[in-house]
């Protein structure tokens, strides 16, 4: 059985185009720079002296540079190309957390999340363009899975090295946590040689000749299948995404969770993509992607409410390995979005749902910090379990036809 799995995922591998290919290669080397700081971010800020509401405000400001950049990303990934944009993007990242690791006050942080959030909306926008140009329509999902699989396992490990290097300088403090940062931005300088060197456009010799932003936006509401609707459920379904900053801080701060524990956490996040992510691909192309989602859902609900009521470190492991379904979810939806409009409108498309990512990115941090201030810090982590419960009703209105069920 493993043999035949095995060998059905090197034939997968072997059909798809080089474009492909080297973006899990990039992918790999960029997720294991970023798994080093991801878990540890939030505290960081607040070592250097931020409260949670100014963290919300710093990711807030992040976010509104997110908002900024998604949908001229997609317009110029149509105009100049994916390999420009991605280019761009991954040294944006590398410049944002180098000046994290210069970091001196809370401040400061707020010009290298301006940064490092405006790659992340860029990246959102091309990355998903990649598997949309080079994937066949049938087995999209799964090779987003599988490209989620391969590409997380890094940051199984990066979690723990972080840990063990956050111990050598000193534990958990502005001191040994920065130095995390300048590794990370080494393992980005190599990503950028990656793409650079070996990376192709997958869209070259192909006659894509965009249209003006707004009149790209307006075929996508046209052309595409129920878009409004789309864009209302990634808006309720970003909220995670923008608001996972206060769990290492909750964990750290009312369960006592030291390095260790913050990073078994994220390994345990990371290990159920790697493990999970083929099969549920599988059945998202075979089952239905609606089906799939609407299972995964209730149990990154009940990894909320594991963190909240943690006796143990434990079961604080276990509250991040469910969280983990959350990410799972997000890539068989990601599946969905790209079937939702022609296949030439791509890169407007996903600029557009990146500018509403990019609104929800700047409400959401302040919001959680206010909800962490005003009625307790679970109060946050019950916003987010009602949040994604609700998104499942407009899930369901979808057609299945577009959605692939």
């Amino acid at each position: 059985m493993l043999r035949r799995a095995a060998g059905w995922v090197v034939g997968f591998f072997r059909r798809q185009r080089r474009p492909f290919k080297v973006n899990i290669v990039r992918n790999l080397v960029q997720n294991f720079s970023l798994g080093l700081t991801q878990q540890y971010q939030s505290i960081y800020i607040t070592v250097l002296g931020a409260d949670p509401v100014q963290l919300g405000l710093v990711s807030g400001v992040g976010g509104l540079a997110n908002a900024l950049v998604t949908v001229p990303a997609g317009w110029l990934a149509d105009r100049f190309g994916i390999r420009r944009v991605l280019l761009a993007s991954v040294s944006l990242m590398a410049l944002g957390y180098a000046l994290f690791g210069a970091a001196r006050g809370w401040e400061f942080t707020v010009f290298a999340l301006m940064l490092t959030s405006s790659s992340w909306g860029a990246g959102m926008v091309v990355c998903p363009m990649i598997c949309g140009s080079t994937l066949r329509s049938e087995e999209r999902a799964t090779g987003m899975q599988i490209c989620d699989t391969v590409t997380a396992m890094p940051r199984i490990l990066a979690p723990v090295a972080a840990a063990y290097i956050i111990t050598l300088f000193g534990g958990i403090d502005a001191g040994g946590i920065r130095p995390l940062y300048w590794i990370e931005v080494g393992g980005l300088l190599v990503a950028i040689l990656i793409i650079y060197r070996f990376f192709e456009d997958p869209r070259d010799g192909l006659a894509v000749e965009p249209s003006p932003i707004l009149g790209s936006s307006r075929r996508v509401f046209r052309e595409g299948v129920m878009v409004k609707r789309w864009i209302v459920y990634t808006v309720v379904s970003t909220f995670p995404m923008y608001m996972s900053m206060y769990i290492p801080l909750y964990a750290r701060e009312f369960k006592g969770a030291n390095q260790l524990t913050l990073g078994l956490m994220d390994t345990a996040y990371w290990a159920v993509i790697v493990l999970l992510a083929l099969p549920i691909g599988l059945s998202a192309d075979r089952l239905g992607r609606k089906r799939v989602v609407t299972l995964l859902t209730p149990l990154y609900c009940a990894s909320l409410l594991l963190l909240v009521y943690a006796p143990n470190d434990m079961v604080l492991v276990l509250a991040g390995l469910l969280n983990g379904f959350i990410m799972l979810a997000a890539v068989t939806q990601g599946a969905i979005t790209v079937g939702l409009v022609p296949g030439e409108l791509l890169g407007s498309w996903f600029g557009m749902l990146g500018l509403f990512r990019g609104v929800v990115n700047v409400v959401s941090p302040v919001l959680g910090g206010l909800l962490w201030e005003a009625l307790g810090p679970a109060s946050v982590f019950y916003f987010l379990a009602v949040s994604q419960l609700i998104k499942l009703p407009i899930l369901a209105s979808m057609p299945s036809a577009s959605t692939g069920g």
